[in-house]
């Protein structure tokens, strides 16, 4: 039984009260007051009734309660006594009482009067007790006032309640909910965070044994605990969501049912009426989750069920509830309930696009807190990294990078690919982030090493990655990648010591294509600078109409260099019209783009000039954003004359083996080597900061260095920096000069090269400088050792090119007397006959390298004289023509292996291009020596026509070359190789973009159309395809789709869009190429045929590509009359058709072949399916920002059956074997089955990608016959040039001639076919 002291309550601290032990309630039978039903109060205590006043009552109370305070359950005698107050306590007048503190009074006896009479209660009735109970929940709102002088009453009162656990006889009552949910709200909007945890703890020991001594919680009741856990309640009383979880805690055995049974309700049967919260449910299980999930262990399979849900919206809003649930700090969720989070993966596969990125969004808390779940998340996170939508995209790079950029080690390298994938996405902000997001990966890891060098390495390969990007198109790409240059990689804010070392261990860790672009980069900014200093000198010029064009044309030229070219001619307009108006505007400029600008300076001026573009009453200034970008460019923010010098010392501390090279994870040579390079190219950007004589002392040690790469790009830096070295460095000239001759004489051919042209370019006395070199090198060429001729060959033709007017005659008789007549024309040697078409650097002969360098010194002669007077430069022509006549070997005497023929063929062939590039000798070079430049892009060996096309393409792009040789390009449709082909189609695009924009951005250009309009290559393409020498049969179907292919591979870059009804031109010009004949051989019948057949499938070509072409055009194409002759109307008119009908339909649906025997056996019958022109369609978002080759018209039998291109590459360089005619005997069993697989002796060698049934038929053949000889098959074969070219270069070729009569009796076998 609970024992009491008499002192006062409310005398003694809260905390210093003594626990009493609780006895449940039961109803007794008819309690009856003692004596005469008289009411007895305490001693000293008089009657209470409505008569006295409200202080009298309190007086008189107060005393009550101290009676019943010091009473306890043994009382017998006393609880029989007072029972007759205690019933009278009950009555209305108390109950109903206005003043609050008689209700406190009285509600403090009712407590303990439950106390004193437990476990029998005084009152029967249960209308009375309901009455009581919902008093006594009334007064507990007086515990929200903690500074109340009753608080210690109104604590009592709770104290007593919890102790006693009063509220259990309540059970017995049929409407007991309503006193529950009363009590649960008074004390949840009470409580606040002034309490102490005595009061929290009363508060939950009362709650909680009505929960867990009761026979279950109703929906109202678990309301009145699960409405504090929303957010909006959550935020307004901490204190109140902090006991509800407490107290949910404490309960979890008692109440999950019922929580269970309310989300059964609401998520299954859709019962949103049973609760105000059914609109709460996701929010609920969220906090829930987090108080404990074991309340919800019942509740996570019904999640499953709604994550299938049809209704998007629900299955987002599931999906948004478990991302917070899985991705949870300590949540074990995912391990604990598999199948949930199995089927929660499945929805980032969701047809709902909110769901999916609900899901993308989430990955990032969950890579970030639960790492073992990476491995689940990386394929779906793979699947949505090419998502069709953008936004998608994005957030897979935020997730990934947020992740990382937290701790490496949480992604793994194949969602850091995700990433690097993304950098080529067609949409600029999905590009724009992974850049970004990869640019703070490098800056946090590799620049300041915060997670060890283990990290850096694992992401080294972002610098090579963030620099290619520079090879992008978009203008948007380019700017990105310097700002990402400029901010993460060599961040300008170091200071200049450490930026420059940062710079220094970058540049010498970057691939070679990473270096190209860092380079390009440099270059294209010192072009802006460039553009800029000329717009400002215009400035200076007095006003006129054409100081005004010129300044539109440098506008122009700026714009094309920023975002958005269209508003930046606007921007840059009304920016030059400042500059006009505002001199001091100009002057800081002037100071920015200034030689001499340090990077302090730079900073500067950039603010000054923003400073005066700023308007401060605009919130958003889309002008001084333009300029700001324009300003990033060409700010020298990273070089100056301190930088070259503290780039320098690195190099210097390289070589003295005293730098961090090791640490920095590169080898002494490999940063001498790359510092070399580095100031190489800032030579050509910054020369002026290399004008000091400690740099120079620099430069000069390295030139005694014995790495040749180290001494030629000291020199190259010499040449570009030494303007000022004969003036104001005089020792440093004395020194230089005698280290420079001997370079020009034994060094290796590029020093030799680099050191002619620094002597013409720093010194003044060029002549005799170059005298001194020229006369003893010429003195001492000495054919029977050309290992010691390439470099004063070098030398020689460099002298030659720079000082034409001193060195031209004396070249003339070294050229005629030793370079051919002793030099080429001769083979003393004999080359390595290993069969392959190409060999190494390093293992070509030194004979073949003195030719080749022979073949340069002739074109550098010719190039430095600019003349034909001599007739020398038809000499030269014939030459070089007869060298690709015989294929490399000019004697014939078969000493010459392959490899070195290859060698020679590429040279002549090269020499040809570089000599078209010079107008006087353009006009002396016959259709039939460009056709035998333009087939070396068919060589039999891939290297020439690798390295060829790249020549053709950088002489295009930069139009050096006339526009007949964009033709040559077209011969790359028959490149087995499919890198060659999409190489080629690059090259077209590429040299058709620059002259289109040429045109545009120059007015003059107008003049000059038929020289640059690409539309122009159009009859030179015709006329080199009707020259092929593989075009021998022109009604034969096989070789029309070798036309029609090379026609396309043309026409489809062309025809891409029709602007300016430039399809209509294009047929119109072909037509009048119809009424012409060939001018290279005008009475040659079968010649002109050819041309006419080639007309008919290019109009059959340009029919079939567009509907546009046969509308009328006004403009009248120019033909060249090199090419045709142009025939009177009125006695010539050519109106056949010379492609019948079935010829047509074949071309464009291809021809079904009968395969032979040997190539049919056990396999499929096929009929090739009609190929449809089809227009191109935009690719998804998801694609990368490069180009695709397709062909509308590629017939089904038209693709290269030919191997992959790095197995094409490897076999195709190997001799192909001959079969000669007396070789039969031993060789008739693998003639034979040649001959049954239906191969056709060709006349020659048929160049470019074989048939499939060739192909098919000659490799059967030859496994079977054992022919296939060891290293793989042979080479594409090169087309001999016809006996009519031979002819016109008066060569002898009576090999050639023989091989011709034989034309029977051997066989080419081409394995790739």
């Amino acid at each position: 039984m609970l024992k009491r002291g008499a002192r006062d309550v409310f005398q003694r601290p809260v905390e210093d009260r003594v626990d009493r032990t609780s006895t449940s309630m039961e109803f007794p039978q008819q309690q009856k007051p003692a004596g005469d039903g008289k009411i007895v109060y305490p001693p000293g205590v008089k009657e209470i009734t409505d008569k006295i006043s409200n202080d009298e009552v309190v007086k008189r109370l107060k005393m009550v309660v101290k009676t019943y305070m010091d009473m306890d359950q043994d009382s017998e005698e006393e609880k029989q006594q007072y029972l007759g107050l205690a019933l009278h306590l009950a009555s209305e007048f108390f109950l109903r009482n206005p003043n609050k503190d008689v209700r406190l009074l009285v509600a403090c006896c009712l407590a303990d009067i439950f106390r004193i009479y437990a476990p029998e209660a005084p009152y029967t009735s249960h209308d009375k007790l309901k009455d009581i109970f919902l008093f006594i929940t009334r007064q507990l709102k007086g515990l929200e006032d903690t500074k109340s002088p009753q608080f210690n009453r109104y604590f009592y009162l709770l104290e007593n309640l919890a102790w006693v656990k009063s509220y259990n006889i309540c059970f017995e009552l049929e409407d007991c909910n309503e006193i529950f949910i009363q009590l649960f709200k008074t004390l949840f909007s009470v409580i606040n965070n002034s309490h102490n945890q005595k009061v929290q703890m009363h508060m939950m020991d009362l709650m909680s044994s009505i929960i867990m001594e009761g026979d279950g919680v109703t929906q109202e009741l678990l309301d009145t605990i699960l409405i504090n856990l929303i957010p909006a309640h959550k935020n307004l009383n901490k204190q109140a969501y902090d006991l509800a979880k407490t107290l949910l805690k404490r309960t979890v055995q008692t109440i999950e049912t019922c929580i269970a049974n309310f989300f059964n309700q609401v998520l299954v049967m859709g019962k949103s009426s049973v609760s105000d919260l059914s609109e709460h449910v996701f929010d609920l299980i969220q906090e829930l989750f987090a108080i404990d999930p074991m309340l919800l262990t019942s509740v996570m399979p019904q999640l499953e069920f709604k994550l299938k849900s049809n209704d998007g919206e629900e299955r987002l809003a599931v999906v948004r509830l478990l991302a917070k649930l899985f991705g949870a700090k300590d949540s074990e969720l995912a391990s604990q309930n598999r199948p949930l989070w199995q089927c929660f993966l499945g929805r980032f596969n969701d047809i709902h696009v909110p769901v999916r990125l609900e899901c993308v969004k989430f990955a990032s808390h969950c890579l970030m807190n639960h790492p073992d779940l990476a491995k689940d998340l990386t394929e779906y996170l793979k699947v949505r990294s090419h998502d069709p939508e953008e936004a998608i995209r994005h957030d897979v790079i935020v997730t990934i990078i947020n992740a990382g950029k937290k701790d490496l080690n949480l992604v793994n390298d194949q969602l850091l690919g995700f990433v690097r994938e993304r950098t080529l996405d067609k949409r600029w902000r999905v590009r724009k982030e992974a850049m970004m997001g990869l640019a703070q990966l490098y800056k946090k890891y590799c620049l300041h090493h915060e997670a060890g060098k283990e990290s850096a390495q694992k992401i080294s390969w972002i610098k090579d990655k963030l620099l290619h990007i520079y090879y992008q198109n978009s203008i948007d790409d380019k700017l990105l990648v310097e700002k990402i240059f400029a901010q993460y990689m060599v961040p300008h804010s170091l200071d200049t010591e450490e930026k420059m070392k940062c710079l220094y261990y970058l540049y010498s860790c970057l691939d070679t294509n990473a270096v190209k672009a860092l380079n390009e980069m440099w270059k294209c900014q010192n072009m802006l600078r460039s553009l800029v200093k000329e717009l400002l000198d215009l400035h200076k010029l007095p006003v006129s109409e054409a100081n005004n064009t010129a300044m539109l044309g440098k506008l122009m030229s700026i714009a094309k260099n920023l975002p958005d070219a269209g508003k930046a001619q606007d921007f840059m307009k009304k920016f030059n019209q400042v500059l006009s108006e505002d001199e001091k505007l100009r002057i800081q400029l002037e100071m920015l783009i200034s030689p001499t600008c340090s990077c302090k300076q730079a900073e500067i001026c950039v603010r000054e000039i923003t400073r005066k573009l700023t308007f401060p009453k605009q919130p958003s200034n889309p002008f001084l954003e333009m300029v700001k970008f324009l300003l990033e460019r060409i700010a020298p923010v990273h070089i100056d004359s301190e930088a070259i010098s503290a780039l320098v010392k690195l190099l210097n501390k390289s070589i003295e083996g005293t730098a961090d090279d090791e640490e920095e994870g590169v080898t002494p040579d490999t940063a001498i080597r790359s510092g070399l390079e580095l100031l190489k190219v800032l030579s050509f950007t910054h020369p002026t900061a290399f004008h000091s004589a400690e740099t120079y002392e620099s430069l000069l040690q390295c030139l005694k260095m014995e790495d040749d790469k180290v001494a030629e790009a000291a020199i190259q830096i010499f040449r570009n920096t030494g303007q000022k070295i004969e003036t104001e460095l005089q020792q440093i000239r004395s020194t230089l000069i005698p280290i420079l001759h001997q370079k020009a004489k034994r060094g290796t051919p590029h020093q030799a090269k680099q050191a002619v042209h620094c002597i013409h370019a720093i010194f003044n006395n060029k002549e005799v400088q170059l005298a001194q070199i020229f006369e003893p090198l010429s003195r001492s060429l000495n054919a029977d050792v050309p290992e010691q001729l390439i470099t004063p060959l070098v030398s020689l033709g460099h002298i030659s090119m720079l000082a034409p007017d001193q060195f031209a005659s004396p070249m003339k008789s070294i050229v005629a007397n030793f370079i051919v007549k002793d030099l080429l024309m001769n083979d003393r040697s004999v080359g390595n006959k290993n069969g392959k078409l190409w060999s190494a650097d390093e293992e070509v002969s030194p004979e073949v390298l003195a030719k080749v360098q022979a073949i340069k010194l002739l074109v550098r002669w010719l190039l430095g004289m600019k003349n034909n007077q001599s007739k020398s430069a038809n000499s030269t022509l014939r030459l070089l023509s007869a060298m690709l006549v015989s294929e490399g070997d000019l004697t014939e005497q078969k000493k010459i292996s392959k490899s070195d023929m290859s060698r020679l063929r590429l040279a002549a062939g090269s020499a040809i291009m570089k000599l078209a590039q010079e107008p006087c000798y353009h006009e002396i070079i016959t259709p039939e020596q460009f056709q035998l430049c333009g087939l070396v892009i068919n060589d039999e060996c891939y290297q020439v026509r690798q390295i060829f096309a790249q020549k053709l393409h950088l002489a295009l792009v930069k139009l050096l070359l006339p526009l007949e040789y964009l033709a040559v390009f077209a011969l790359c449709a028959k490149d087995p190789v499919k890198e060659r082909r999409a190489h080629a189609r690059q090259c077209l695009l590429k040299n058709i973009s620059v002259r289109r924009e040429y045109i545009k951005q120059n007015p003059l250009a107008q003049e000059k159309l038929v020289s640059l309009l690409p539309e122009y290559v159009v009859p030179f393409m015709i006329h080199l395809l009707a020259h092929d020498p593989d075009f021998t049969k022109p009604h034969e179907y096989e070789q029309l789709k070798d036309i029609k292919e090379c026609l396309w591979f043309m026409l489809e870059v062309l025809m891409t869009k029709n602007e300016n009804n430039s399809h209509a031109f294009l047929r119109k010009m072909v037509e009048n190429i119809k009424q012409t004949k060939d001018a290279q051989c005008p009475e040659d019948a079968k010649a002109n045929e050819k041309l006419y057949i080639v007309c008919d499938v290019a109009l059959f070509v340009i029919a079939n590509k567009s509907t546009a072409c046969h509308l009328d055009c006004q403009k009248e194409p120019v033909l060249p009359s090199k090419f045709f002759l142009v025939q009177d109307k009125q006695e010539f008119k050519n109106d056949k058709e010379y492609l019948t009908g079935e010829m047509r339909q074949m071309l464009l649906t291809g021809k079904p072949k009968p395969a032979p025997v040997l190539a049919t056996v056990n396999k499929t019958l096929t009929v090739p399916g009609r190929r449809i022109i089809q227009k191109t369609t935009t690719a998804p978002d998801t694609t990368s920002n490069t180009s695709t080759n397709s062909s509308p018209l590629v017939t089904a039998n038209n693709k290269n059956s030919s191997t992959d291109s790095s197995e094409s590459r490897a076999q195709e360089n190997n001799e192909n074997p001959v079969i000669k005619k007396d070789e039969t005997k031993k060789d008739e069993p693998s003639q034979k089955l040649v001959a049954d697989a239906g191969i056709e002796a060709s006349p020659v060698r048929r160049r470019g990608r074989p048939t499939k049934a060739a192909a098919a038929a000659a490799a059967a053949a030859l496994k079977e016959a054992g022919a296939l000889p060891a290293g793989g098959g042979g080479g594409k074969g090169r087309k001999r040039a016809s006996d009519t070219t031979t002819d016109s270069i008066n060569v002898k070729m009576s090999k050639q001639s023989q091989q011709q009569s034989d034309e029977g009796t051997k066989r080419q076998i081409d394995l790739q076919r």
